[in-house]
């Protein structure tokens, strides 16, 4: 008798895969929750290692004695390690771990749809697909992170009023309602969209160039590859906007522990506040903390980011079935 089981070795009598399932996954074979899942351990990660730093430059952005000089970055450590210890470098990392996560995965999960879309067969390298891209990313993202950034800002000032996220957040929609987590809102969008632009444009290309340099690297070569890129890119992209993140810091904090309030959210009308009070050196204040921020923070997120990229594509790998491999 013939043997019958050979046409059961291909899915001869399997339905073809649905046009849903393909819509499912992106250029690379991972899902779009693939995606959302590794940004945001990217973001947590990131955001968690790098925290005391961002609070030294949120510190120094956002002193408001105009009779006394801007403290240097070693002034500020040792201020407030004197005053709220140690501890002192994490105020707020509670709001940051609340809006970090799901904002991150907004980031990459929407740049790695929206490069798909933009992207062409005749140019996959195009910087300008990126920069888009990243442009619809950041625009998502901020929505997202916007209200804890300002509950974060609030708590990582010194003398900060409130005992914590809740009772900021509590106290700020009382006292100064909704439109109080959204008032720098516009100044992130404008900040960040010219960030994200320089940061992954110079981010893809100084990973091509690197892979050019080290096209069969080992999977730790791979990794120091995406962390030197993303450490080129994140400096860059901090210098260039550090004005903006000042401003966007003086929204954050305007009103509390003694900063300016200012009567509208215009980004005109308090760059013209900073410069008439501080000068025009008031709009780089904080830039040291901020480059020495972005520069390993962008190095971690994006090698963490492609670790976890990896490992979802690995474990695809060992979950396709035999007859779809062959």
């Amino acid at each position: 008798m013939a043997d019958a089981s050979p046409k059961f070795h291909r899915p001869d009598l399997l339905p073809p895969a649905t046009a849903a399932a393909n819509l499912r996954t992106t250029h690379d074979g991972l899902a779009f929750w693939q995606y959302m899942a590794a940004g945001s351990v990217a973001g947590l990660v990131e955001h968690t290692s790098m925290f005391p730093v961002d609070t030294l430059k949120t510190r120094m952005q956002t002193h408001s004695l105009p009779c006394h000089p801007p403290p240097g970055l070693r002034r500020v450590l040792l201020s407030v390690i004197r005053t709220d210890g140690f501890l002192g470098l994490y105020r707020g990392i509670g709001a940051m771990g609340l809006g970090a996560g799901p904002a991150h995965a907004a980031y990459f999960s929407i740049y790695e749809v929206s490069k798909r879309l933009l992207l062409t067969e005749d140019h996959p390298n195009n910087p300008a697909a990126h920069a888009a891209a990243g442009v619809l990313a950041t625009v998502a993202s901020d929505a997202v992170f916007t209200p804890m950034d300002t509950v974060k800002q609030r708590l990582q000032m010194g003398s900060s009023p409130y005992k914590g996220v809740a009772d900021c957040v509590r106290r700020v929609l009382k006292e100064e309602g909704i439109r109080a987590f959204y008032a720098s809102y516009r100044t992130t969008v404008l900040m960040n969209a010219p960030f994200t632009a320089v940061h992954f444009s110079t981010y893809e290309a100084a990973k091509r160039g690197l892979m050019e340099v080290l096209p069969q690297s080992a999977d730790d070569e791979q990794l120091l590859m995406h962390a030197t890129a993303g450490a080129a890119a994140g400096a860059l992209a901090a210098a260039v906007t550090t004005p903006l993140d000042v401003v966007k810091t003086q929204l954050q904090c305007q009103g509390v522990c003694g900063c300016a309030k200012f009567s509208s959210s215009s980004i005109t009308d308090v760059i013209r506040a900073i410069v008439r009070r501080d000068g025009y050196a008031g709009l780089i204040r904080g830039w040291k903390p901020r480059m020495l921020f972005h520069a390993p923070a962008a190095a971690i997120c994006w090698s963490t980011y492609e670790a976890s990229k990896s490992f979802f594509k690995d474990l695809n790998d060992r979950n396709v079935p035999p007859y779809e491999a062959g």
